[in-house]
């Protein structure tokens, strides 16, 4: 979905431009598909450098901790949830619906590279309310789980 106020026109073709989290620009065409006052359904055409641009921008979003992505997996009968990038209180909603809805039993963290307050309370919730275990960490998710562990008083530094 794209919104503008250009007058596009539904069935034809369009040029749009957009960044992703301070990347350079990505050019590429739209086929507009319908539209609804501004805002027009578009299927991107993307061209061979495109791909590379947009799967650069979002590791670099990820590994600095800008963007977030959280997945379930269900590992021998075991769910578990991993979330790469950013730890923080925007992944709230998708994270307690997965502890909640459809229950977590581990946590792999290895791949966050920030963590908040807010993202550290979130596992203090999962694991001391809902029985998640903490299974894999990344040196700054392990390093802030440790000082949570301690603040709270519970030896179990290590879950």
């Amino acid at each position: 979905m794209l919104r503008t106020d250009l007058p596009l026109t539904a069935h034809g073709v369009a040029g749009c431009e957009f960044s992703l989290c301070g990347s350079p620009i990505a050019d590429v065409s739209v086929s507009v598909l319908n539209c609804l006052g501004d805002l027009y359904g578009a299927r991107f055409r993307s061209g061979l450098i495109n791909p590379v641009l947009i799967e650069d921008a979002m590791r670099d979003a990820l590994v600095s901790g800008i963007a977030s992505a959280l997945s379930v997996h269900d590992l021998g009968g075991r769910k578990v949830m991993r979330i790469s990038g950013g730890l923080n209180g925007s992944l709230r909603n998708d994270f307690m619906h997965a502890l909640t809805r459809v229950g977590i039993d581990h946590i792999d963290l290895s791949g966050v590279s920030q963590i908040d307050s807010a993202g550290l309370s979130l596992c203090l919730v999962a694991s001391e309310r809902h029985g998640a275990i903490i299974s894999e960490h990344s040196a700054c998710s392990a390093e802030a789980w440790e000082n949570a562990q301690k603040l709270s008083g519970n030896p179990a530094a290590g879950n």
